[in-house]
């Protein structure tokens, strides 16, 4: 006979308690024990309760090992078995008669009967479970969910996703939180009845005036949004966004002026000033190029039964001395030069100028929308979340760290997916390949950077603790099979992608996993958070263009602009739509939050206490900084940076 303690943590969340009955078994090194009943007097498992319980084994099980829970609805006379509930169990404390007490850390839910087998916490890699049950267990709970998270090609040349056909289908464990789901949709119902009242959703027709668009405008206006406003046709702004702005990611330094952008001196003159060239300035590094070619010939949307277009333009800028304002000197709105494609200038008449911004505008939406988050944000993170929850059983240490329409996005993403390439993706290499290292103002690359310094440190921190060499990084299965998985399924087994398939040093496996937590993290919250900002005044961020790109100066008039800008009812789904994208909707948890507590060991808790005080230190140099910018830059403010994509 033994007797054990068992202390079980309820979730605090709602409808985490349940009425179910629960009891455990130990699984020790000589046998298991059979099921004992965890039962007090009234109602056990309460949400947000902490309860104990005294168990009484009928044999010595020997060195406990696991522990099993049983969970089944309770029978009541004449009326039998009651429907089966969820239950949020946080952990189990297993105290036997001799020794210290044992965390089995869960969190998770279990909905209806069944059972789950629970590992003591201390985080292991394959090669560290020595025990054969031990080893069997993690077979067993990575078959189990390989079966419950199965692949699918949404759409050919797309990475990978989840089997699944609507949000219904999917397990409790990875749904939204019930609080969250309901804020949610009460964001989009009132946001969805404002528009209704004013009469816009239903209008299928031009905007009258730039006038009537602050009708809209005056929906749910924040700082960022009201100064895009004010400067949306002022070039240094309109440059900045580059930067700053929902796509800071295209930038590149200019060498040497693509054959494609035939731009002269005498048509930068103006901006460049006397004494210099554009070669001079090529040789100095000041001049820099952002190209949409990407978007050249992509197929476009149908709104309101009228055929949208499309534009591909290069745009040279040029950062002028002193650390003065970045400054657009040249575009051009397609990747074919000649008379039909003339090159826009500061210097053209006022709406032949803001007509070609715009139009780089609408393409930075169509880019941002459909690789930079959806493809890089979304798609590509769904990729690691699946093959974690696939590959890494939750003792390893890592699943504890842890206007174009459809047919133009899946284009786009297609095309994209034949250059992605590893160094886009980690944020150093890729500052240093578009060598934009120190082009002034660039808050995205410094906030960033600070980032991923602190994610790296971290991470270095947390695998010296599970892999003492390289040889242990490249002896680990699971790891390898989840690195595999993420090359095969995410990016389609492209070697030209520079994506590795498998890892053979710690230093490679610290780079990999900071990147991963990075893209989840900091890089989505950079990309989606000011969505709203920049579109909630839409000429700012125009979804679509009702007529073609303009083939020649000189013809543009007020009255072509607005009738080249989307329809008022297009305009309000999106400036809904990018409005709660931009709004997260409760249940918030920042980067370095970590509720749940899925490491019991000292070193690693010591490493998350840290990281914590780094992404500190970060915020209130970042805060300092803002406070003396004219606009500043919050999105990558750590305690505003989800620790996951959560919208």
């Amino acid at each position: 006979m033994a007797d054990f303690r068992v202390r079980v943590s309820t979730g605090k969340a709602f409808g985490a308690g349940t009425w179910d009955k629960v009891s455990v078994s130990i699984v020790g090194t000589r046998e298991e024990s059979p099921p004992m009943p965890l039962d007090n007097l009234g109602k056990e498992f309460t949400a947000g309760t902490e309860e104990d319980f005294q168990v009484t084994l009928p044999k010595d099980v020997g060195q406990v090992l696991l522990l099993r829970l049983h969970k089944a609805p309770p029978a009541l006379p004449l009326l039998g078995p009651l429907a089966p509930d969820a239950w949020f169990c946080r952990w189990f404390q297993l105290t036997p008669p001799q020794g210290g007490p044992l965390l089995f850390p869960c969190y998770q839910w279990l909905e209806g009967a069944g059972s789950l087998v629970l590992q003591e916490g201390t985080a292991k890699v394959s090669r560290a479970d020595h025990h054969p049950l031990l080893q069997q267990q993690r077979q067993e709970e990575l078959q189990a969910r390989q079966e419950m998270y199965q692949w699918k090609a949404y759409n050919p040349g797309w990475p990978h996703c989840l089997d699944k056909r609507t949000v219904k289908d999917l397990d409790l464990n990875i749904k939204y939180s019930t609080a969250k789901n309901a804020n949610f949709y009460l964001q989009a119902g009132s946001a969805f009845a404002e528009m209704k009242i004013k009469g816009l959703l239903d209008r299928k027709g031009l905007w009258r005036s730039l006038n009537e668009m602050k009708r809209i405008f005056n929906f749910r206006k924040t700082p960022a949004a009201e100064h895009a406003f004010e400067h949306w046709q002022e070039d240094a702004f309109f440059a900045s966004q580059f930067l700053n702005g929902l796509n800071p990611v295209l930038i590149r330094r200019c060498h040497y002026l693509p054959k494609n952008f035939p731009v002269t001196d005498a048509m930068v003159a103006s901006v460049l000033g006397p004494g210099t060239s554009l070669q001079a300035e090529l040789e100095k590094g000041s001049l820099f190029l952002v190209d949409h070619g990407i978007l050249s010939g992509i197929h476009t949307n149908v709104i309101n039964g009228k055929p949208q277009f499309s534009a591909a333009p290069m745009t040279l800028l040029y950062q002028s001395p002193g650390c003065g304002p970045l400054l657009p000197l040249a575009i051009q709105l397609s990747q074919s030069p000649g008379p039909n494609s003339p090159i826009f200038l500061p210097t053209d008449d006022k709406w032949d100028w803001l007509l070609a911004k715009t139009w780089v505008r609408n393409a930075e939406f169509s880019f941002h929308e459909a690789l930079t988050h959806l493809l890089h944000s979304h798609l590509l993170p769904e990729v690691f979340t699946l093959a974690t929850l696939r590959q890494l059983p939750h003792c390893h240490p890592l699943f504890k760290s842890t206007g174009i329409g459809i047919e133009g996005f899946s284009e786009l993403i297609q095309r994209n997916m034949k250059q992605l390439n590893y160094s886009l993706l980690c944020l150093p290499e890729d500052i240093r390949t578009r060598g934009v290292e120190d082009i002034p103002g660039y808050y995205y690359r410094d906030d960033g950077m600070r980032i991923w310094g602190a994610v790296e440190r971290f991470v270095s921190e947390i695998i010296g603790i599970y892999y003492p060499s390289d040889e242990s990084v490249q002896d680990d299965r699971e790891l390898q099979a989840w690195v595999r998985e993420i090359f095969s399924k995410g990016f389609l087994n492209q070697e030209s992608s520079g994506i590795p398939s498998s890892l053979a040093t710690r230093e490679a496996l610290v780079q990999y996993v900071t990147m991963v937590i990075f893209n989840c993290s900091a890089k989505h919250a950079a990309v989606s958070a000011g969505q709203f900002d920049s579109c909630a005044w839409m000429p700012n961020l125009p979804p679509s263009m009702q007529l073609p790109p303009p083939t020649s100066k000189g013809l543009a008039t007020r009255e072509g602009f607005i009738a080249t800008l989307p329809p008022v009812n297009a305009t309000c789904d999106v400036i809904l739509a990018l409005w709660l994208l931009s709004k997260e909707p409760g249940d918030q948890r920042p980067l370095g939050t970590y509720p749940d507590e899925h490491f019991t060991e000292e070193a690693p808790r010591r490493s998350i206490a840290a990281f914590q005080s780094r992404l500190a230190q970060i915020s209130r140099a970042i805060q300092e900084r803002n406070r003396g910018l004219v606009l500043p830059y919050t999105y990558l403010d750590p305690p505003l940076i989800e620790n996951s994509v959560s919208i």
